[in-house]
């Protein structure tokens, strides 16, 4: 990975954050749908992306997010989950041939097919870890499941449509 694309994942990763904890930290539909769109910035990290490298920058990302919504903890301890499982579950997604470097697992580079067996389960297990840690247990568990459900499909649609406006395409050779 050289320079210019660390300064661009740098840059992405500011960008996501100032997004989360600016604009995107009062955006609930319905009173059940929440927005955690700063997810997007983990799960499209390059494919060839380490485990050690990705749970830091989770670690950083869920820090940051948790001081602005004084959730203490909440948002590490999920996105943790998540970039632990990440690298593991690219291995299974990957075909015989494997993948070029440097490539973003994006809806542009990839296929909608392939980049929604990819994120959407581990937008599932983002919100299943945070809201569960969030309602300490099982006791409300109907509007748990509800903000699960409603919240990851919300975060699919706002991440595609992301994709869609800002990023471009990988061009081959």
């Amino acid at each position: 990975m050289n320079s210019s694309r660390i300064f661009y994942l740098a840059g992405g990763f500011i960008l996501y954050l100032l997004v989360q904890t600016l604009v995107l930290k009062n955006l609930v539909l319905f009173g059940i749908a929440f927005c955690f769109l700063y997810i997007t910035f983990l799960i499209l990290l390059p494919i060839e992306t380490k485990t050690i490298p990705t749970l830091l920058i989770a670690f950083g990302m869920g820090l940051i997010v948790d001081l602005f919504y004084d959730t203490l903890g909440v948002h590490t301890a999920s996105l943790l989950i998540i970039a632990f499982i990440r690298r593991p579950w690219i291995k299974i997604l990957t075909p015989t041939g494997g993948y070029d470097d440097n490539l973003q697992p994006t809806v542009l580079n990839m296929g909608f097919g392939w980049y929604m067996t990819y994120s959407l389960p581990l937008i599932f297990i983002f919100n299943i870890s945070f809201f569960f840690i969030e309602s300490m247990g099982t006791h409300l568990f109907a509007p748990v499941v509800q903000k699960i459900i409603t919240s990851a499909i919300f975060v699919f649609v706002l991440s595609n449509i992301v994709q869609l406006l800002f990023y471009r395409r990988r061009r081959g050779l």
